[in-house]
């Protein structure tokens, strides 16, 4: 752990205008090589790049998530560092507004901080006009990243990287926390809340600064998850240390990049994928300001979380229009252990809707819920021809936390060749 990288060339970064908001000073010096004044003030600090050309208040989202999962308590030991990583002077205006208006207590107690580095300072990008698009897009993610970790440098004893896209499972901090004494007497690089891209990858802050230069020395040669691939094996640390059940998980689509292409979408096209018709969705169960009754049908990895739940209690999505069904899936508990499971439930089709706002006056039970699960064909397909309703029931009370995942739906082929999958 004590190896150095040769400084990258082309990347000498002189006096820079590094902005801060959340503190009364603004400095203007190198941020790779300069000892910030800065306290260590937290146990934690979670960073996160953020810029425009995504989904449009997603940073503010995730904040949302990130504070809603946090007690008090674990606020104290937390500070939150956003880089925000665009040039766009418009979207940068707007959202310094609106994550002040939202989260003023959070900066004026310097959890939370922002900081910006202007565009002239990042490094050009070498290639041809057909690589330049891919390369020039990790390119910027790395160096954005280089600026990020170098900043939280001093911040905390940990770092936790995220996206501004995700979820933060509740009491995350108190988890990490918990995970990181049960590694004490054994030495690692990286601690991995979550299996996808950079996601929820813990580091010691103490190698912020040698990661940082990593990343500019090699920020036109990989994207981000593969240089910390490198990274970490460098600092002899071979196998990942995955830790469940996950702690963070994509609201939607987001984009990588791989090797021999350019940036996608992870999702694609897929005709044989669930079609989730136009719907809405309603509970009785719990609801916090985290996770919301209609994430469990969105068709991304966001889900919807609640707890102590009633014999009786249900989560029902009742569609604009009838639709012919052909199959059903409902996923709840976590993906790996399957713990927040719903031990005892049952699924149930939907007609003759009435009311406004409309509900459905008959229901039909589909099949019940296996270890959390049910994956099922519609037989006969009578049963699911002019489904209004697709309804998921608690058949026993059951304390504690519920994760309902998903609910797909899969129209019948007629129908569905009409919709894209996205």
């Amino acid at each position: 752990r004590t190896s150095r990288f040769p400084k990258a060339p082309g990347l000498s970064f002189s006096l820079i205008g590094v902005w801060i908001w959340g503190m009364k000073t603004a400095w203007a010096l190198d941020p790779l090589t300069h000892d910030w004044d800065i306290p260590k003030i937290s146990w934690l600090t979670v960073g996160i790049s953020s810029a425009s050309q995504w989904t449009p208040n997603a940073l503010l989202y995730t904040l949302v998530s990130l504070y809603q999962a946090s007690s008090p308590e674990e606020e104290k030991h937390l500070t939150v560092l956003v880089h925000l990583a665009d040039s766009d002077l418009f979207w940068l205006k707007e959202t310094i507004a609106q994550i002040s208006r939202l989260f003023s207590p959070q900066i004026l107690a310097g959890q939370l901080l922002l900081i910006h580095a202007p565009s002239d300072v990042y490094p050009s990008v070498n290639g041809t006009q057909n690589e330049a698009s891919r390369e020039e897009l990790y390119s910027k993610q790395n160096v954005d990243h280089a600026f990020l970790m170098s900043f939280a440098t001093n911040l905390s004893t940990y770092f936790l990287l995220i996206e501004d896209n995700v979820f933060c499972s509740p009491n995350f901090v108190t988890q990490i926390h918990s995970q990181v004494a049960t590694m004490k007497s054994s030495p690692w690089v990286i601690l991995e809340f979550s299996d996808i891209g950079f996601l929820g990858k813990l580091f010691h802050s103490t190698d912020l600064p040698l990661l940082a230069h990593f990343l500019l020395l090699f920020h036109q040669e990989k994207p981000l998850d593969k240089l910390l691939l490198h990274f970490r094996t460098l600092m002899v640390q071979e196998k990942s240390i995955i830790c469940r059940p996950f702690l963070f998980y994509y609201r939607m689509s987001h984009p990588t990049f791989d090797d021999n292409q350019k940036a996608t979408l992870d999702r694609e096209t897929d005709p044989f994928g669930p079609d989730n018709p136009p719907a809405a969705v309603f509970t009785d169960m719990t609801v916090s300001n985290v996770h919301f009754p209609w994430e469990a049908y969105t068709l991304d990895e966001s889900y919807f979380w609640t707890h102590d739940v009633n014999v009786g209690d249900h989560l029902t999505v009742i569609l604009n229009h009838p639709s012919n069904l052909t199959k059903v899936q409902v996923m709840t508990g976590s993906i790996m252990e399957g713990k927040y499971a719903l031990k005892k439930g049952q699924v149930e089709l939907g007609y003759d809707p009435e009311g406004m706002p409309q509900y459905c006056a008959s229901f039909f039970v589909l099949g019940h819920l296996v270890e959390g699960q049910l994956s099922q064909e519609i037989v006969p397909k009578s049963m699911g021809h002019q489904v209004n309703c697709v309804r998921l029931v608690a058949k026993a009370k059951q304390d504690g936390g519920l994760m309902i995942r998903h609910i797909y739906l899969w129209e019948e082929k007629a129908k569905k060749e009409k919709r894209r999958y996205i």
